[in-house]
C-alpha cells in the first residue's frame, strides 16, 4: 500500500522502466483496466495492444445499482462485518459460470484486500490529465453482460471513444470472465494478442 501521494499509471511506467521494457501489450481487468487505459493514453508510443476487461473508467455517471453496492459495502465494513462485505463482492461480481473453487478464490482475494486496505493510512492519489482519444494501440474492450449495468455501459462508452476499439460482449460472463470460465475467455484474448503480433498483410 502507498505511504505517500501516488499515481497508478506512473507506477506502471516506473515498473516497466525498471525492467527495461519499452513497448508492451497491456491487459487490465476492472480497476486494472482503468489504470491500463490511462497509461495507454498518456504514453501511447509504449503500448502495442490494449485489452480492457469489464473496465472501470470516468466516462459516465454511476448507476443506481453501483451506488447501492458501494453504500452497502461501506455499511458492512463500518459495522466490522468483513464476512458480509466479502460475500457481497462475490455475489455481485462473480458470474454464474464460475466454479465453487473460483468463488472461494475471489473471496480469499477480496478478504485480503480489505485487511490490507483497512490497515493502511489514507494516502492521496495524484491525478493526471489524459485523453482517451490519444490511445493508438489496437484496443479490445470486453464487457460481461451479466455484470452491473455501470460496467456494461462503461465498456460501450470506451469502445466508442478509443479510436478503432473493438467491443466483444460476453453474454455468459459477470465482472471477472478470465476467472469465471478461462476456457471460453482465453481464446478471445489470445486471438486478439496474436493478431497484434502477426505481421501486417500486404
Amino acid at each position: 500500500m502507498p505511504t505517500a501521494p501516488y499515481n497508478d499509471a506512473d507506477d506502471v511506467r516506473e515498473l516497466l522502466d525498471s525492467l527495461g521494457m519499452g513497448r508492451v501489450n497491456l491487459v487490465g481487468s476492472s480497476f486494472g483496466g482503468r489504470i491500463a487505459q490511462q497509461f495507454a493514453a498518456r504514453w501511447p508510443d509504449r503500448v502495442s495492444a490494449l485489452a480492457l476487461l469489464c473496465p472501470a473508467a470516468d466516462v459516465r455517471e454511476k448507476t443506481a445499482a453501483v451506488i447501492a453496492f458501494g453504500q452497502r459495502e461501506e455499511e458492512l465494513i463500518e459495522a466490522g462485518d468483513l464476512d458480509g462485505a466479502v460475500a457481497l463482492n462475490v455475489d455481485t461480481f462473480v458470474g454464474p459460470a464460475a466454479s465453487a473453487s473460483t468463488r472461494d478464490l475471489v473471496a480469499e482475494m477480496q478478504r485480503l484486500a480489505f485487511v490490507v486496505q483497512l490497515a493502511a493510512p489514507e494516502v492521496e492519489e495524484v491525478r493526471a490529465d489524459f485523453d482517451l482519444k490519444n490511445i493508438s494501440a489496437r484496443t479490445l474492450v470486453v464487457p460481461g453482460l451479466l455484470d452491473l449495468d455501470f460496467f456494461i455501459g462503461t465498456a460501450s462508452d470506451l469502445a466508442a471513444i478509443i479510436p478503432d476499439a473493438q467491443l466483444v460482449e460476453l453474454d455468459w460472463a459477470g465482472h471477472l470472465p478470465s476467472l469465471e470460465d478461462p476456457d471460453r475467455f482465453n481464446p478471445v484474448l489470445l486471438d486478439f494478442l496474436a493478431a497484434t503480433e502477426a505481421p501486417a498483410s500486404s
